[in-house]
């Protein structure tokens, strides 16, 4: 089974492709979408998710070469401006690391990475926190807690559970594993596309500690923080994600809401 991809503004010159996080859809960039009406925006479910759930299982890698297809297949010009939060993300990362020519700028926002292999306490760790989490990932109340700790509104609560059901066990254990063990790719160091890797204030210590680990390896970033959001802030507060977006692929001033470093 392919991907399911939704497309707007196919007449328009640019295209942004947008990469959304684990255990969630495309629809978490709608707001997005609404407010890059003049752009030809591309959003995918991503294997195991929404309306890929039946896609074959989801590995960073294998995910990386499907969204290359795309981007070559069907994004003008053959290249992309692409946007993605946590898991999301690290497919950006990955898609930098083996085809950096289909990428015209990246935003990513809360990319875990590890450069060394994870200790067997971690590994044990992860473990227990998967046998914990799979039998209650569908509990409404869970449900609700997860959202409230994001500050994610109350109105996607329905489109939260939707896409929280519609995930098999197996593929989540994949996802979480795939998420949580995700390795920095090689040859990153030479890719000169430019990326800019945020967080919100309110992100993981782990995430921020990520970021720093991206800066220190891409040539062409830079680092910003979004201030007074979380880790999915571009549900949390999309004014703020999308003035920070546009300011980025067009090469202008971020706007001061956002702590630069």
């Amino acid at each position: 089974m392919s991907l399911y991809i939704k497309e707007t503004g196919k007449n328009s010159d640019e295209t942004i492709l947008f990469l959304h996080g684990d255990g969630i859809a495309g629809w978490m960039w709608d707001k997005q979408i609404e407010s890059f009406s003049d752009y030809h925006c591309i959003v995918v479910d991503l294997p195991g998710h929404g309306k890929s759930s039946e896609a074959k299982s989801f590995t960073v890698k294998d995910t990386a070469e499907m969204i290359i297809g795309i981007i070559r297949d069907q994004a003008h010009g053959k290249k992309a401006h692409l946007v993605g939060i946590s898991m999301g993300a690290q497919v950006v990362v990955q898609i930098l690391g083996i085809a950096p020519e289909v990428v015209d700028h990246a935003l990513i926002s809360g990319t875990l990475v590890r450069t060394v292999p994870p200790t067997e306490i971690f590994l044990k760790l992860l473990n227990n926190l998967i046998e914990i989490y799979i039998p209650v990932k569908n509990n409404p109340l869970f449900i609700k807690s997860y959202m409230r700790s994001y500050n994610i509104p109350k109105n996607l609560l329905n489109k939260f559970k939707e896409s929280t059901y519609i995930i098999k066990q197996d593929s989540l254990d994949r996802i979480i594993r795939e998420n949580m063990l995700f390795k920095m790719p090689e040859g990153l160091g030479n890719v000169y596309v430019p990326v800019l890797v945020m967080t919100g204030e309110k992100d993981y210590r782990i995430v921020n500690e990520s970021a720093k680990k991206l800066m220190n390896v891409l040539p062409n970033s830079k680092r910003a923080y979004a201030l007074r959001v979380g880790h999915m802030w571009n549900m949390e507060n999309p004014e703020l994600f999308n003035n920070v977006l546009r300011a980025w692929i067009n090469d202008e001033s971020l706007p001061m809401s956002v702590k630069q470093s």
